[in-house]
């Protein structure tokens, strides 16, 4: 556990090591329904896993969603699995890893670069780092 309290980021590629070695382990996508739709979501078919996607914020408000932990509960999320936290570049991922762990999900790890990674230099979103550019299945809604 790091000073946060979750159990610390990983890089894409070692949220999928994760998600194919251990068949308990789940990736919780936690970008919004608009975000879901039209940039797309990691496809975990290969491994026999399907995505939970679970909005950490409510689009268009961003308001928090103040049931995201009981909805992670319902969705079938074992608390003693490895869950890796995905946004788009690794904040709000951070903070639904961390209130998981609060809620007694006891395995909770950030995926650092998202599903987009970081802007480049033109303040442009996929090209640097991220889920996508790691080479991972992918696919649009």
């Amino acid at each position: 556990m790091n000073a946060e309290g979750y159990a610390g980021d990983v890089m894409p590629s070692e949220a999928w090591k994760i998600l194919e070695s251990d068949e308990d382990a789940a990736l919780v996508d936690v970008r919004t329904l608009a975000e879901w739709t039209f940039v797309g979501v990691p496809d975990l078919s290969e491994l026999g896993k399907q995505l939970v996607t679970i909005e950490w914020q409510t689009y268009p408000s961003m308001e928090a969603n103040a049931n995201f932990t009981t909805q992670l509960a319902e969705a079938g999320v074992p608390k003693d699995a490895p869950v890796m936290f995905l946004c788009r570049s690794g904040q709000r991922s951070r903070a639904a890893a961390i209130a998981a762990t609060q809620a007694g999900f006891e395995t909770c790890y950030n995926v650092s670069e998202g599903f987009e990674g970081g802007m480049d230099d033109a303040h442009h979103r996929g090209t640097v780092g991220g889920w996508k550019v790691a080479g991972l299945p992918w696919a649009q809604r």
